[in-house]
């Protein structure tokens, strides 16, 4: 499996996404074409607005990357339904060269396995188990597939009895000796074409008879079969292997293993695969959420390769990267945020630059190597940039951003203006969702020093829904703060018509002193013209940490 993932951070912004989409297309169109764009968190009514407006379907969405079970297993499962008979089973094995198969019943939950080993010690008893080898527990129905046998006489078929197995190969006064030790009703005869054993078995009403050798049966012995209730087979083999054979016609929910290894399909490997090693089966269904079999897992399925890359766009920070990517190898990062601690174990291409919006960057790749850029891809492109910058309004807006915004209206015949009016009107976080969701819709971690930080952003068309819901939105600040151990966590709410923002902060007591803004009440501070999270509020914050000393 083939796969280059390009990815944005974990809580998903307009940028975020439509910079991925274009840069996966850009790839593809470039000379990479397993490039494909994902997600690792859920969209918002904004970034439906932006995709239903240029008709593109939101990114795959891959919530972790690291290694999975279902990366690696077989999915094209090899199975028996329970009424499977074992030489049904074996024929299945010895064909495709495996020794254990799942026994599925029709829901495709696993009712347990069957393994060579378990059949073979059933075949080849132990000599203090002998009596062992001559027990047959099989219907009539059973025994006639097993052994490809025509059925001249068959007296409830599907009904599985218990069976002793009895071989004709005496004289009639032997046999009627032997025949007289055991209950008629659990006899099954396996004999030639001895027709006086047949007629004394036919007479003393045994289960049932099986001729061997293809050998024909006279008309009375199967009236006498139909009228004293006899079944009545005729076996193409010869005696030995239809006795073998017989034994071979139980059913291998007889056989099973019913303790067992099973494994979910979202599972990591790493995770697992103590277990398997150390487990003495070879093979483990594999189950999806709702119990049902999906695949099978083997040992050298560990041994497997898995060809999974990540190009992350708008960010360069593990604490915000999709789950998992320090376990797979990123190729690229395209980003205009500051620096973070991610390494990497060799070189790659990092561009970062100072501009507004990741979109930015895309596009003057696409403008850079002379790549057709599509046109909805155009409009995607123009969302992302117009999102990040408000417009070119923001203090992070730059004039290769108002360049590449004037490129990007032409080809996707888009008006920035009347777009970023839609775009801010389509949909209100604070309306549409509980305050625990909101503040967590756009909200990136943060590492300096010792402490760890969360600072969220929702950007409003005024400040009315805020004031609202800002004990509701406070709470579950602190809330979130207590989850997830943060030395602080705040929220910037941003006005984006009159270009101003409300912070809102829950920390550290000796954190919050350091904070200069006018407070408007406890928790609340007011930030005229401030309106980016990532040239102006975070170097603030990082200027608040420093003072604690």
């Amino acid at each position: 499996m083939k796969e280059i993932l390009v990815i944005g951070h974990r809580n998903p912004d307009t940028d975020s996404i439509c910079s991925a989409i274009g840069y996966a297309e850009f790839k593809r169109r470039t000379g990479m074409p397993h490039a494909i764009a994902a997600r690792c968190g859920d969209t918002n009514e904004r970034i439906d607005f932006v995709l239903q407006t240029f008709g593109v379907p939101p990114p795959k969405f891959v919530p972790d990357v690291s290694p999975k079970i279902r990366d690696v297993m077989e999915t094209n499962v090899l199975s028996v339904p329970p009424n499977s008979t074992v030489a049904e089973a074996l024929a299945m094995m010895d064909e495709k060269n495996i020794r254990v198969l799942p026994v599925l019943d029709e829901h495709r939950k696993c009712r347990g396995l069957v393994s060579v080993f378990k059949m073979g010690k059933f075949f080849f008893p132990t000599p203090n188990r002998i009596f062992d080898s001559r027990k047959v527990v099989a219907s009539i129905n059973n025994l006639a597939r097993t052994l490809s046998a025509e059925v001249l006489c068959s007296i409830n078929p599907d009904q599985e009895d218990d069976f002793v197995m009895m071989i004709g190969a005496m004289n009639l006064d032997s046999f009627t000796e032997r025949l007289h030790k055991y209950p008629p009703e659990k006899l099954m005869l396996v004999v030639g074409d001895r027709r006086e054993i047949q007629e004394l078995a036919i007479d003393e009403k045994v289960r049932v008879i099986i001729v061997t050798g293809g050998l024909p049966v006279q008309p009375r012995v199967v009236d006498g079969a139909k009228r004293n209730g006899v079944s009545l087979l005729v076996s193409p083999h010869d005696s030995a292997t239809t006795a073998i054979l017989c034994r071979a016609a139980i059913t291998v929910d007889h056989m099973l293993h019913k303790k067992f290894l099973v494994f979910s399909e979202d599972e990591s490997l790493a995770a697992v695969k103590s277990k398997v090693v150390e487990s003495p089966f070879q093979a483990f269904p594999i189950v999806n959420d709702r119990k049902q079999t999906v695949g099978i897992l083997s040992k050298t399925d560990l041994l497997k390769k898995i060809d999974r890359k990540l190009i992350l766009v708008d960010h360069n920070e593990l604490s915000q990267a999709v789950r998992g990517a320090d376990k797979v190898e990123i190729l690229e990062i395209i980003d205009h945020h500051r620096i973070g601690s991610l390494t990497t174990n060799q070189p790659i291409l990092f561009r970062n630059e100072p501009v507004g919006s990741t979109s930015t960057i895309v596009a003057e790749s696409f403008f850079r190597e002379e790549v057709e850029m599509p046109k909805q891809i155009a409009g995607l492109l123009l969302a992302g940039l117009v999102s990040d910058t408000l417009n070119l309004t923001s203090p992070t807006a730059t004039g290769r951003d108002g360049i590449v915004l004037k490129r990007l209206e032409k080809i996707a015949g888009v008006n920035a203006a009347e777009f970023t009016e839609k775009l801010f009107a389509s949909g209100s976080v604070l309306i549409s969702k509980p305050a625990e969701q909101a503040i967590a819709t756009d909200c990136k971690e943060y590492v300096e020093k010792e402490y760890k930080f969360s600072v969220a952003q929702i950007e409003e068309l005024g400040f009315d829904q805020f004031w609202k819901r800002k004990e509701e939105v406070l709470a579950a600040l602190r809330d979130w703060r207590k989850e997830k151990n943060y030395y602080f966590a705040c929220l910037l709410v941003t006005d984006v018509v009159h270009q101003a923002s409300v912070l809102v902060v829950t920390g550290d007591k000796k954190f919050l002193e350091q904070i200069n803004y006018p407070e408007i009440e406890p928790g609340f501070y007011e930030l005229a013209g401030i309106v980016s999270r990532k040239k102006q509020l975070l170097p603030y914050l990082s200027h608040c940490l420093d003072q604690l000393g």
